[in-house]
């Protein structure tokens, strides 16, 4: 039978002992569904993901509990929660549930349950609610519907956060990244659909993990935030 070397007693340098100690007690970070497939195939797409998570957290900084719908397999959602933010995460796909709570399952503050937008408002009411990659998703005949629910879903002067591929962008991605964007908009048009429902609306760019307030036509991404839902 082969011999294990065993791992040596300590690191060389002792600041890094706490990462052995870590993987002792804890083991090896698992990540979800769609990171890993993202880590296994195209790294650096998972790069981008968490650069998206990292700008809606920063944004929802000081809010006590926030929503995210179609979570997936919320493995970002950690970055809000790893700042104090309570983060209920809301997919109508129960495989992906069931993997962000296995996932997540060690980090405090987040909830996960399955839930259809388009037929019903969230539970409860968030001081914000955030989507990414969702809106594309949906067919725009029921884009309307979609805006209707989260708005019922979000407190007075609360806010919406929506982030989706820029349609001057689809021409230069790839097939399975493509795959089921049937409502990709421009720069304009995405800050005028949300501008029907909000007293304030902040458009901005993003570039692979970059965000800006560049030339909208050239970005790739875009990020839409609807602040103080008007009295419909």
């Amino acid at each position: 039978m082969k011999k294990i070397k065993k791992r040596p007693q300590g690191t060389k340098e002792p600041q890094y002992n706490r990462q052995v100690h870590d993987m002792d007690k804890y083991g090896p970070a698992t990540m979800g569904l769609t990171t890993s497939y993202f880590w296994r195939h195209d790294p650096k797409h998972l790069l981008f993901t968490l650069g998206r998570y990292k700008f809606v957290a920063k944004m929802v900084i000081g809010k006590k509990r926030v929503a995210e719908v179609g979570c997936g397999d919320a493995f970002g959602a950690r970055l809000l929660a790893s700042q104090g933010t309570r983060v209920d995460g809301y997919d109508f796909d129960p495989v992906f549930i069931d993997d962000a709570r296995r996932v997540n399952a060690d980090v405090p503050g987040m909830t996960f349950a399955v839930h259809d937008i388009l037929k019903k408002p969230l539970p409860k009411k968030y001081e914000a609610v955030y989507a990414l990659d969702v809106i594309e998703h949906i067919v725009p005949k029921q884009e309307k519907l979609f805006m209707k629910q989260v708005l019922k879903s979000i407190l007075p002067k609360g806010m919406l956060i929506l982030g989706s591929p820029n349609v001057t962008s689809q021409k230069y991605a790839s097939a399975p990244s493509r795959e089921g964007h049937v409502n990709c908009k421009t720069h304009d048009e995405l800050r005028a659909f949300v501008a029907t429902y909000f007293s304030t609306v902040l458009l901005f760019s993003m570039n692979d993990e970059v965000v800006h307030t560049g030339f909208g036509s050239m970005a790739h991404y875009l990020f839409v935030i609807g602040v103080d839902p008007k009295k419909r």
